[in-house]
Order: C-alpha cells, then sequence, then structure tokens
C-alpha cells in the first residue's frame, strides 16, 4: 500500500515500459498491454491524489508507433500533475514528440521545490543495449552543476548496474563507468532511478539509492540467468522526495492480472 505524502516531501510517481501497440488488442507475451495500463492508471488515481509529477521512464510504446504515444497521452490526460517522458529502446524518439511538449522530453531538468530531477536519454536508436553519448554526458555535467544548492533525482531508461538478471544485464548501459565518473563528483545526487528490466531492484552505490521499477505490463522473473517471465503483477513506484534530501519509497501493484505467457514470442 503507498504511503500517505508528508507535509515537506514533493510526491513523485514512476511508470515504465507499457510497451503499449498501434491497436488496443495488442499483447506481449500473451498480455494485453492496453488493459493492464488501464488497471495501473486506475490504482494510481485511486492511491495518489496528491502526486506532483509521474516520471515516464520509457518503451511506453513496443511498436514506436504515433497511435501508441497518442494513448499514452490520452491515460496521462486524466492526472492534473505534469508528466514527464524519457525513451526507451522501443520508443521511436522523433514519433514520441509529436505527443508531448519539448520541454518535457529527455533530456530535461525539472526544477521542482529543493529538488533537480534530470531526465536522460540512455537508448542507441535500433539497439536494445544503452549507451550515453557525449552530449548527454555533458548536458548531465551541466545541469548537475547548476544544481548547486539542490538535491538531485536521475532518471533514465536503462540499468547503469547490474541487476542480477544475466541475459538482462548484457544491456546495461555500456558506458556506465563514464556516467558514474560525472555523478561521482556531485555530492547531491541522491537517487538513480530507471525502467528496462521489468523487475524491483534496488541498492546503494556511494550513499546513493538506485532503484528500477515494475513495468505497467509483463514483469520478469529477478536472477534469471536466461530469459524468464514473472508471475508477479504490474504496478508503480512512488517516491517522497523531502526537502533534507532523504527520499522515502516503495511499489504498488495491481491485483487479479493472469495471462498465459506465450514463449513462442522472442524477446521482448
Amino acid at each position: 500500500m503507498a504511503s500517505s505524502p508528508t507535509q515537506h516531501s514533493i510526491r513523485i510517481v514512476q511508470l515504465s515500459d507499457c510497451h503499449l501497440f498501434k491497436h488496443t488488442d495488442g499483447k506481449l507475451l500473451g498480455l494485453n498491454t492496453e488493459n493492464s495500463l488501464k488497471e495501473v492508471m486506475e490504482l494510481i488515481e485511486a492511491e495518489q491524489p496528491s502526486m506532483e509529477l509521474i516520471l515516464a521512464t520509457g518503451d511506453l510504446s513496443q511498436d514506436g508507433t504515433s497511435e501508441s504515444y497518442a494513448r499514452f497521452h490520452q491515460h496521462m490526460a486524466r492526472f492534473a500533475c505534469p508528466v514527464y517522458w524519457l525513451p526507451g529502446n522501443h520508443d521511436l524518439t522523433d514519433i514520441m514528440s509529436n505527443h508531448q511538449v519539448a520541454e518535457r522530453m529527455s533530456p530535461c531538468v525539472i526544477d521542482h521545490g529543493g529538488w533537480h530531477i534530470i531526465m536522460l536519454d540512455s537508448t542507441i536508436r535500433g539497439k536494445v543495449p544503452g549507451n550515453f553519448t557525449d552530449s548527454e554526458l555533458a548536458f548531465l555535467d551541466r545541469s548537475l552543476q547548476a544544481a548547486a544548492g539542490k538535491h538531485v533525482l536521475v532518471a533514465l531508461h536503462h540499468q547503469p548496474v547490474p541487476v542480477g538478471s544475466a541475459w538482462l544485464d548484457q544491456q546495461i548501459v555500456g558506458n556506465a563507468s563514464a556516467f558514474f565518473k560525472v555523478v561521482d563528483r556531485y555530492p547531491q545526487v541522491k537517487a538513480i532511478i530507471w525502467g528496462h528490466v521489468h523487475q524491483v531492484f534496488e541498492t546503494v552505490r556511494n550513499g546513493v539509492k538506485l532503484m528500477s521499477v515494475p513495468s505497467t505490463c509483463v514483469q520478469f522473473k529477478p536472477q534469471s540467468k536466461d530469459f524468464a517471465v514473472d508471475s508477479e503483477s504490474p504496478g508503480y513506484r512512488w517516491l517522497d522526495l523531502f526537502a533534507d534530501g532523504r527520499i522515502a519509497t516503495g511499489v504498488s501493484r495491481v491485483t487479479g492480472v493472469e495471462f498465459v505467457v506465450d514463449y513462442s514470442v522472442k524477446g521482448y
């Protein structure tokens, strides 16, 4: 159950890996992704009346179609708070950008209260693994310099550290060491969040919280050597960002989502 936001915190919701299709009957590995997203949206609406921001951390579409992004935008329109998007490896940024204002798409910085939230693009067009361009790392460095006196949350799509699933960890940010070389120079960075792995992973590195989020559709089994689907239900992550730099967070999931996994589908 999601906790109640406090007087001195900013409540944020992170959702990811919706994998919507051009048509509403599209299925990923046997699960209708439109229906599962609707259920997660209803859960967020019920649990998060005081959220101030939504961060959508990639793979919003499975097929990169304009129709899938238009429907995602329609789903988000039910909420009064701003929604910020960044792309995943399935997304097509040029088409994606037709459905979201430029100021709310990565790379961008959200200045909210005593916090800066930096949204980054870790994708390589046409490829599954992640990597940062030199310009993206330069943007991160400039943004962190400008965040003096603020606490910082960084969001991307791909995992910057191994999550323990061997097949997924082949898709890690390829130049994660360069990414952390920048991050490590700025003690105001308090957390890094991402999607892509369709599972919950949490650790701490140099005092910085590192966290992934469930997919709003199919979940992947943690600690799996080879591709494996988990029985956990779709969900989202909430975060409370406090004025003193502390972060409280948790994951909330829908109930009763059942489907027969279609293992004839190769990859995702």
